[in-house]
């Protein structure tokens, strides 16, 4: 039998669990909360942190992967501020 609140939650979406770490951020620098409920709060937030982390590592290997030169797989940096016709 899980607990929602223990941590062991399915795997979220990447935009649910930035905007769960969002207001899990929000609350923490609110304050006036206890030390239990601020070290839940933290230990959330850790999760969510690494979860996205994850999900970006593994966005990222995807995309190089889909970068092709010459029939070889090269990955490229991506520059957004740059624009593609410069």
């Amino acid at each position: 039998m899980a607990d929602q609140d223990t941590g062991a939650r399915p795997a979220e979406s990447f935009e649910a669990s930035l905007d769960e770490l969002e207001k899990v951020v929000k609350e923490l620098e609110a304050g006036d909360l206890s030390l239990e409920r601020s070290l839940q709060l933290f230990e959330r937030g850790v999760g969510l942190s690494d979860g996205c982390r994850k999900q970006l590592e593994e966005a990222e290997t995807r995309v190089e992967m889909l970068i092709r030169k010459e029939g070889k797989i090269a990955a490229e940096p991506f520059n957004p501020e740059k624009p593609e016709n410069a």
